[in-house]
């Protein structure tokens, strides 16, 4: 009987590598978040080491409040821009980052930062004293607005001037101008003071300021500041000796003419509050004629017969209004201008400190009366 192998050669096992499955990538890790304006800020971020075997195509950045984001696409570390922020908001962020596969969790939280406020502001300088005597109108009190982009964390200086005092019948023959107010970068000048004349051709022209005191018999008014204000009226010759109005914001004074006294410049309207500033002192007259009246925003009236000279309404940089001796004595005064102001607004709620705060067709206002400060909530 023949041999027959009965040994089978043994079956080979075959061996199939396994290919890694590809996930989505892992965090990156957070840098630093910047408030770059009003609505927009970046944040930097380093990328993960491990993409999930499936190369990173996008990065997004999250805000916290309100999700927000921002993307970059490209597979390495880099900065992220975030645009549509709200302004004056204190924010942080996160970063992910995506692949083919799907998007990875959140980094951690950064460091948190607040957007920047546009503010809109008023500044109204003091009103300028008026004289007597003959006495022409104080000018008013310089008026500017303008706005600025500022940190809610900021402290920024306010100051408020007072009005010039009126003064009477005497030398010298002019009144003293009212006070410069600030804020930021904008400087108001104080209102230009009045000129009284007197016997014997002893007068002088009103003064230069914000806006140009009135002038007071036979002397000219003073020249206002372009973008502050307007000059002061000329007075008229004897025919009730009437004076020159001071200028005002909105306009200058008025002249005096042969029995009226030059009526203050107008004063300006500001919207936010819905109110005029910086209105022009009226000039005086002799008893029996027509006073010059102040000018719309606190401008005050002159006067004649040996009554004092109207006040400028304080908190409005308005003029005084000029008053008439029945003498050569003094003793009766001009009135004096009135104090400035500053008013600050922005849109929304609250996020400074300062002033009398109130609200007005979704603005936040702070009213300063006075020197203060505008400081972080």
């Amino acid at each position: 009987m023949p041999f027959v192998n009965t040994l089978r050669s043994s079956t080979s096992v075959s061996f199939r590598s396994k290919k890694r499955r590809a996930t989505v990538p892992d965090a990156p890790t957070i840098g630093t978040a910047t408030a770059t304006g009003t609505t927009t800020a970046t944040v930097s971020f380093t990328a993960p080491a491990n993409n999930g075997g499936s190369a990173i195509t996008s990065y997004t950045a999250i805000s916290s409040p309100g999700g927000i984001t921002g993307t970059l696409s490209q597979s390495g570390s880099g900065t992220i821009t975030v645009s549509g922020l709200s302004e004056g908001t204190t924010y942080t962020f996160t970063v992910t980052a995506t692949n083919g596969i799907g998007t990875s969790n959140a980094s951690g939280s950064s460091n948190s930062i607040t957007t920047s406020v546009t503010v809109n502001f008023l500044v109204v300088a003091g009103g300028g004293g008026a004289a007597s005597g003959t006495g022409g109108g104080g000018g008013a009190g310089g008026y500017r607005t303008s706005s600025a982009v500022i940190a809610p964390n900021s402290s920024n200086s306010v100051t408020v001037g007072g009005g010039g005092p009126g003064t009477t019948y005497g030398y010298p023959s002019s009144a003293p101008n009212g006070s410069d107010s600030s804020f930021l970068s904008i400087t108001s000048t104080g209102g230009g003071g009045s000129s009284a004349g007197q016997n014997g051709g002893n007068y002088s022209n009103g003064a230069y300021g914000g806006s140009g005191g009135g002038g007071g018999y036979e002397a000219s008014g003073g020249p206002g500041i372009p973008g502050q204000g307007n000059n002061g009226g000329n007075a008229s010759v004897p025919g009730g000796y009437p004076a020159g109005g001071g200028g005002g914001a909105g306009s200058a004074g008025s002249s005096g003419s042969p029995g009226v006294g030059g009526a203050g410049g107008s004063g300006s309207y500001y919207p936010v509050t819905g109110s005029y500033y910086a209105g022009g002192g009226g000039g005086s007259v002799d008893a029996g004629n027509t006073q010059g009246s102040g000018g719309v925003g606190g401008g005050g009236s002159g006067q004649g017969g040996g009554t004092p000279g109207t006040s400028g309404t304080p908190n409005t940089g308005g003029g005084g209004g000029g008053a008439r001796n029945v003498s050569n004595s003094g003793g009766v005064f001009g009135g004096s201008g009135g104090s400035g102001v500053v008013i600050i607004s922005y849109a929304g709620s609250q996020k400074f400190t300062g002033g009398s705060v109130s609200s007005s067709g979704g603005n936040t206002i702070h009213t300063f009366t006075g020197g203060g400060t505008l400081s972080p909530l």
